[in-house]
C-alpha cells in the first residue's frame, strides 16, 4: 500500500452485474476503506443518477455515498456548461438522468445546437436515431457520454451506445466529443475530486480499453478484472497491456497488500 493512495473503481461488471453484487466485492471495498484509501466510483452508467446509484450500492452493503460516485452524465453536464453554454441540447438516453445535468438546456422539439447521446436502450429506435442524424446533417454538434459497444447483464452482453455511435459518425461525417471514459478529462476530473496524483492512483475495471488502458495513458496504474464484459479475445486484441490482471475486484486488497503495485507490474494474465 506504500505508493497507492487512491482507487478509481468501475461499477458495472466490477462490483455488480445487473445490480447484484459480485462475490466478495463489498467486503473488499470495506477493506480499502479501512486502509484509509481514497475511493471514487467512476462509471459510464447513464440510466441512474449519482444519488440513486449510491443508494442502490449502499443497499447491497457497499460503503458508499453519492459524493463517491462520478458519472458520465455529471461529466457531460460540466463539459456542456464549459464548451456549449446556453446551447439547446437534444438528449437521447435510456433512463432519466436530468438531475445530473444541471445548467444544461434540454429540448424535446425543434432544432438543437448539440445532440447528446447517453446509454442505449429501447429509446434508440429508428425514428429517434434518424432524428439525431438529421440534426447532425444541419450542423449540430455530437456529444456522447461514452462509446462503449456493450455491457454485461444477467442474460449476457447487451449492445450499448458505441454500436450506434459509429454508424452516426460515418453517416453524418461527424466525430463525437466523448465526455465519459475513456476521455482524459474524465480521469483528470476524478483525480481532482480525490485530491490525488495519477502516480498514486489505481483504476480497476472490466473494460480493457475504456477503463484500464485509458487510465494508464493518464499515468494511472491500471488493473483489469476478468468479470463483467471481460472477454479473452478482447484482452488479446487490445491496444496495450494492463499493469495488472485479477480474477475479481475481491482480489484487489491482496494485490495492494503484496506491494506489487509499487514495483514491477504483474505479467498480463497473472491473477496473483
Amino acid at each position: 500500500m506504500e505508493r497507492i493512495q487512491a482507487v478509481l473503481i468501475d461499477i458495472d461488471g466490477v462490483l455488480t452485474v445487473s445490480w447484484k453484487a459480485l462475490p466478495g466485492t463489498a467486503q473488499a471495498m470495506e477493506r480499502l476503506r479501512a486502509a484509509g484509501l481514497r475511493l471514487a466510483l467512476v462509471t459510464n452508467n447513464t440510466s441512474r443518477t449519482r444519488a440513486s446509484i449510491a443508494a442502490r450500492l449502499a443497499g447491497l452493503g457497499f460503503p458508499v455515498g453519492a459524493a463517491d460516485v462520478l458519472t458520465a452524465p455529471a461529466a457531460t453536464a460540466a463539459y456542456l456548461r464549459e464548451h456549449c453554454p446556453g446551447a439547446r441540447c437534444l438528449l437521447l438516453n435510456s433512463g432519466d438522468v436530468r438531475d445530473d445535468l444541471p445548467g444544461v438546456t434540454l429540448v424535446d422539439e425543434g432544432d438543437a445546437d448539440v445532440v447528446v447521446l447517453g446509454g442505449a436502450g429501447p429509446e434508440f429506435g429508428y425514428e429517434a436515431l434518424n432524428r439525431v442524424f438529421r440534426q447532425l446533417q444541419r450542423g449540430a454538434r455530437l456529444v456522447s457520454m461514452h462509446r462503449n459497444l456493450y455491457w454485461r447483464t444477467e442474460g449476457g452482453l447487451d449492445l450499448d451506445t458505441g454500436a450506434f455511435l459509429e454508424g452516426l459518425e460515418k453517416a453524418s461525417r461527424t466525430v463525437a466529443e466523448v465526455t465519459g471514459k475513456p476521455a482524459p478529462a474524465f480521469f483528470a476530473s476524478a483525480l481532482v475530486h480525490l485530491g490525488a496524483d495519477a502516480s498514486e492512483t489505481l483504476m480497476i475495471g472490466d473494460d480493457i480499453e475504456s477503463d484500464v488502458l485509458a487510465a494508464q495513458r493518464s499515468g494511472i496504474t491500471g488493473v483489469l478484472v476478468r468479470t463483467g464484459k471481460y472477454l479473452p479475445e478482447t484482452h488479446r486484441a487490445a491496444t496495450g497491456t494492463p499493469d495488472h490482471v485479477l480474477g475479481s475486484f475481491a482480489d484487489l486488497p491482496a494485490l495492494l497488500d503484496s506491494g506489487s503495485t509499487g514495483g514491477p507490474a504483474l505479467a498480463s494474465g497473472d491473477a496473483e
